[in-house]
């Protein structure tokens, strides 16, 4: 199911989405915005809104099921990550960080690690802080892949 390059974007929690619209809008790439409730999106012609129900993992499973090698997706999910590797896609957490197959075996084994932690008692810090660096990051990095996708 090829439909050319786009960006799927999990975006019940994503702090780049405004960032997202404008590299998309400059390069005339189509964005659909994937959540589990409404809120506002731009109204362009290059964005769509899909709403998915509540269920465990709903958002994930219709970004999954639509991912392929001409897909940038966005998350911070580290185990829909892995699936759209999988499934030959392009992903990119908001810091601008790139998930690759070399690296999302280490991410997901951080992750078990960090949630036996938390399950055991453990205090834990969680992520670092967004910052400015990162949205500066993710912008050149979405360009990046979108560059490489439309060449």
């Amino acid at each position: 199911m090829t439909t050319g390059v786009r960006i799927l974007v999990d975006a019940d929690a994503c702090p780049v989405k405004d960032e997202i619209y404008k590299v998309a809008w400059r390069r005339c790439v189509p964005v659909t915005i994937v959540s589990n409730s409404h809120f506002r999106v731009p109204a362009h012609p290059l964005v769509t809104r899909v709403v998915v129900s509540d269920g465990f993992d709903a958002a994930d499973d219709w970004i999954a099921e639509r991912s392929d090698a001409q897909a940038v997706v966005v998350t911070a999910d580290i185990l829909l990550a892995d699936r759209a590797l999988k499934s030959g896609a392009t992903v990119l957490s908001p810091t601008g960080k790139a998930f690759t197959t070399a690296s999302i075996g280490g991410a997901i084994a951080t992750r078990a690690i960090m949630a036996d932690l938390r399950a055991g008692g453990d205090q834990i810090g969680g992520p670092k802080a967004f910052a400015p660096a990162d949205r500066s990051r993710f912008l050149q990095a979405l360009d990046t892949a979108l560059a490489r996708l439309q060449r």
